[in-house]
């Protein structure tokens, strides 16, 4: 039987007047990497603060290896590590001490070797001795989710995790997502870049005005349109393509 690790229902969630989540329902398995993919303003980022125990809900659940995350939100902590839109590192620090620092807040055994060992991976140990405000953007971004993978959680959320990244950057960090996936980590990842998701997810949804209006694997998701024709080759369409359909789609319908 296969384990959900992270799992929504009827999740929602307003800000003053404007309801930002409108009843979400996800379910992501072990192992697994679930792109919530969607534009700006769809409510991303809420359902993830909601299941990193940053934001309450204000109906629905949310659930992370078992534990819900108004109830239980300590061993949830436990769980999880969250990389969020914005490098979240000191600028003070090198970028050897950033990772040392987190590894024995982690309570990591031996926290020079896991920094060593993050900077190599990341294509960091040449700045390792240098303060991270004299670091580009990219580098920043890639120490920055260096850290949320000391102490080998369960579950990692991504938030955007490739912006400001440089393609050879990028294509790393996809890299090393896919490796922790193949180890058995479940990664839950939003983004706005369509081939991102293409390249990286075991499953989709696609998040538009506050609920989930279509779910599946790429395969599944290239189904809703119709079949491709055949003159020379056969096209097939793209998660782009997919993406603006159902999101004009829904448009349409709410416009009635």
């Amino acid at each position: 039987m296969t384990t959900i690790m992270i799992e929504t229902k009827a999740l929602t969630k307003a800000f003053k007047q404007t309801k930002v989540l409108k009843g979400v329902d996800l379910a992501v398995r072990r192992g697994e990497i679930f792109a919530l993919l969607g534009s700006n303003g769809a409510g991303k980022t809420t359902v993830v603060n909601i299941l990193s125990t940053l934001l309450r809900p204000d109906g629905g659940s949310a659930s992370v290896c078992g534990f819900d995350t108004t109830s239980q939100p300590d061993q949830v902590r436990e769980q999880i590590s969250l990389t969020g839109q914005f490098a979240a590192v000191d600028g003070i620090l090198t970028g050897r001490e950033n990772l040392v620092l987190v590894a024995k807040l982690r309570a990591v055994p031996d926290p020079a070797q896991v920094a060593d060992s993050l900077l190599d991976q990341f294509g960091l140990t040449h700045a390792a001795k240098k303060r991270v405000d004299t670091y580009s953007g990219g580098m920043a971004r890639r120490l920055d989710i260096a850290m949320s993978l000391v102490g080998s959680p369960a579950v990692i959320f991504l938030d955007e995790p490739t912006t400001g990244l440089d393609p050879e950057g990028r294509l790393e960090v996809w890299k090393t997502i896919k490796q922790l996936a193949g180890a058995g980590t479940t990664i839950l990842l939003t983004t706005q870049y369509l081939d991102e998701a293409e390249q990286l997810a075991d499953r989709i949804a696609i998040l538009h005005q506050g609920t989930i209006i279509a779910g599946g694997t790429l395969a599944e998701l290239k189904q809703l349109l119709p079949p491709a024709k055949v003159e020379y080759i056969e096209k097939q369409p793209t998660l782009e393509e997919v993406f603006l359909s159902v999101v004009s789609k829904k448009g349409e319908v709410a416009g009635r």
